[in-house]
């Protein structure tokens, strides 16, 4: 027979008695009402506009005023001119038709102006564009309906300080990225927080990635996978020429500094995967948290750790096609149900 401890946690309180984590309070219901909704859709993928054709009667129908762009690289190209508001009225809504690179994309040209935004995923992966397209009506009717969750994703600015002063401010969604040319040799990156020098790194480059961008070129850089709701920075280096340099997670609120010390030939800034900008000897790369989040919005049963399982394909056997999940298990909360802190490491 179990002692009463045993159903207590580290803290001393029993489930009932434990309070919400600040993951389940940073995930929201999503109750503001939709009177205008701007669809996005990626024009490369064939299976989106034959989506349209069902989507926007679909979502004519319930909404006051529906805006469709059929090609999102133009518009994101523009807004990105402009520098201002991508439309002349914004949206209470976007509906993004494509994957994750077309999130991003939403996210860049909406980059000053973030409005609500939720992906039918197109893609081959789909951390950002989380609706599968067999699930975009039920999905929608969740968001319509007041059901769908918001989930604030962390958002950092760049900013470059060099030999002809400090250049413009840069927003990414997933990471910031400092690397060599494609034929060049190694680079020397110094990384600073705050006040404090941490290391020389002599290295092909440097990611430093929101926790949305941990399960992109971070991850295959060897970086750690973080709670998509939670704030942090990753700092991954990219083929360190040191074994022992790892990948390392700082404070949301650290300002970051890394400098480009040597180099022998093209260094670039890229910023979400765009927007290359040359660097220098002596350029200094700024980065630290936005002040706004972006408002991505997710299923009300979505599960973090189902998404990135399927998406990334752990199945915990080397056995095709097995189904760990159909085994029975002792009765625990569903991760959504119970939240998890926003300083879990997935």
């Amino acid at each position: 027979m179990k002692s009463s401890a045993a159903s207590r946690d580290f803290k001393g309180q029993t489930p009932e008695q434990t309070p919400p984590t600040a993951r389940a309070r940073d995930r929201k219901p999503f109750a503001r009402e939709v009177r205008r909704a701007l669809v996005l859709a990626d024009s490369s993928k064939v299976q989106a506009d034959a989506l349209l054709e069902d989507l926007e009667p679909w979502i004519g129908a319930r909404v006051g005023s529906v805006d469709v762009v059929r090609d999102l690289r133009t518009f994101t190209q523009d807004a990105e001119q402009r520098r201002g508001k991508p439309v002349a009225d914004l949206p209470d809504l976007a509906i993004v038709l494509g994957g994750d690179g077309s999130i991003l994309s939403c996210a860049r040209a909406f980059a000053r102006h973030p409005v609500p935004t939720i992906g039918i995923n197109f893609g081959r992966v789909g951390f950002l564009a989380s609706v599968e397209m067999r699930d975009w009506e039920e999905a929608l009717e969740e968001v319509l309906s007041g059901r769908s969750v918001l989930e604030p994703r962390m958002r950092l600015t760049a900013e470059v300080n060099g030999h002809t002063g400090i250049g413009a401010r840069k927003i990414a969604l997933n990471d910031v990225l400092i690397e060599r040319g494609a034929v060049q040799a190694m680079l020397t990156l110094s990384l600073r927080i705050g006040d404090q020098w941490v290391s020389d790194y002599r290295a092909d480059g440097l990611i430093l990635a929101t926790p949305s961008g941990s399960t992109a070129h971070s991850l295959a850089a060897g970086g750690p996978i973080l709670a998509p709701s939670m704030r942090g920075i990753v700092v991954t280096p990219i083929c360190p020429q040191s074994l022992s340099h790892r990948a390392l997670v700082t404070h949301p609120d650290s300002v970051l500094h890394v400098r480009v010390e040597q180099t022998s030939g093209l260094t670039t800034l890229a910023v979400d995967g765009q927007g290359f900008q040359p660097l220098k000897e002596g350029d200094e790369v700024r980065v630290r948290r936005h002040n706004v989040a972006f408002p991505l919005l997710a299923r009300p049963d979505s599960n973090p750790y189902r998404r990135v399982r399927e998406r990334l394909g752990w199945r915990g056997s080397f056995e095709p096609g097995i189904d760990l999940e159909r085994f029975p298990a002792a009765p625990a909360p569903a991760a959504d149900e119970a939240g998890f802190d926003e300083n879990d490491v997935l």
